[in-house]
């Protein structure tokens, strides 16, 4: 019996050493702020990020799965069938909406991108599918092809900000496919000639072959990235809400139950279509509580079939 209470106790001191080492070598804190945080004092804050080291639990990134965080992801993959789930741990001061999750991407990316056999990655764009792609290593990737689900021409004609095919293919040398259209069409009738396009046509129809999509998820609430970012009007949002939407997946906006809306500017999103994952791998990464309605939703309408967040959101999505 004490055997058993001495491998508990050593756990859950590793359990707290990978904590400790996320916080300071990810989330970029101090060991003063560790202590705050966990409510110890400095030099036990500084024992428990030697420890980190000393037992191998960090390397660039976090290496030791914090059990809390292991629970909370097999709790989602059990309740909405999730092929695959991360769950990372949350540095309760940050304001930050990627800090954690994009390292997690960027490490299931890596590792998608090792295989030698040939396949399709697919990528949305937004603000977490970015800084997951800054977080890559060079690497050499000829035999993939990156193609994109949503188009990359902001209102103004200029280059979107967040696209992120041209980045990735500079850092992993693989060809890749943007989608050389708007986010959003100025009318239905733009919308049906430019997906018309052989070259349009030849990306959506990669995309749909994806063997692996990422995409970032986003809110529709007052500051929502597509009103922020131009593409969509400060009426067209209201027409969104009035019509129940909570959410958006590359443009596409979508109800509390997961189902993408009819009309409105759906009509107009370029971007290729969603609908329910089933069984191919559709990785949705977000975190914070702006984005709980819109996860709450894409787990319920099964739109993505794997989730990485961190663990203050998943605590609130399994609450």
């Amino acid at each position: 019996m004490a055997m058993a209470r001495d491998g508990d106790r050593d756990e859950s001191r590793l359990d707290d050493a990978a904590r400790a080492g996320w916080l300071y070598y990810v989330a970029g804190n101090t060991q003063d702020e560790i202590a705050q945080k966990l409510g110890i004092s400095r030099q036990s804050a500084q024992r428990l990020v030697s420890l980190a080291i000393a037992k191998k639990l960090i390397k660039v990134r976090l290496d030791h799965p914090i059990a809390s965080c292991m629970s909370l992801a097999e709790a989602l993959v059990k309740r909405h069938g999730l092929h695959y789930c991360d769950v990372v741990p949350s540095d309760p001061s940050s304001t930050s909406t990627v800090l954690g999750i994009a390292e997690a991407a960027a490490a299931y990316l890596e590792r998608t991108l090792r295989s030698p056999a040939p396949l399709i990655l697919a990528l949305g764009t937004g603000r977490t599918i970015r800084a997951a792609v800054d977080q890559l290593p060079a690497m050499d990737c000829p035999q993939h092809k990156i193609v994109s689900l949503v188009g990359n021409i902001a209102p103004d004609g200029s280059a979107s900000f967040y696209d992120v095919i041209t980045r990735i293919s500079d850092i992993v040398k693989a060809p890749h496919f943007p989608m050389p259209v708007p986010v959003v069409a100025s009318s239905v009738e733009e919308k049906s000639v430019l997906l018309k396009l052989k070259a349009v046509k030849h990306v959506c129809d990669l995309a749909q072959r994806a063997d692996v999509t990422m995409v970032g998820i986003g809110s529709l609430d007052d500051h929502a990235p597509l009103f922020e970012d131009g593409f969509i009007t400060r009426a067209e949002l209201r027409a969104l809400h009035k019509a129940g939407a909570v959410g958006e997946i590359v443009g596409w906006a979508y109800d509390r139950q997961g189902q993408i809306l009819t009309g409105l500017t759906n009509e107009r999103v370029a971007s290729v279509p969603i609908g329910k994952a089933g069984t191919a791998t559709v990785i949705g990464a977000a975190m914070g509580r702006p984005k709980l309605p819109a996860l709450r939703a894409a787990l319920e309408g099964q739109l993505i079939s794997g989730l990485i967040t961190d663990e203050a959101t998943a605590k609130a999505l399994t609450g």
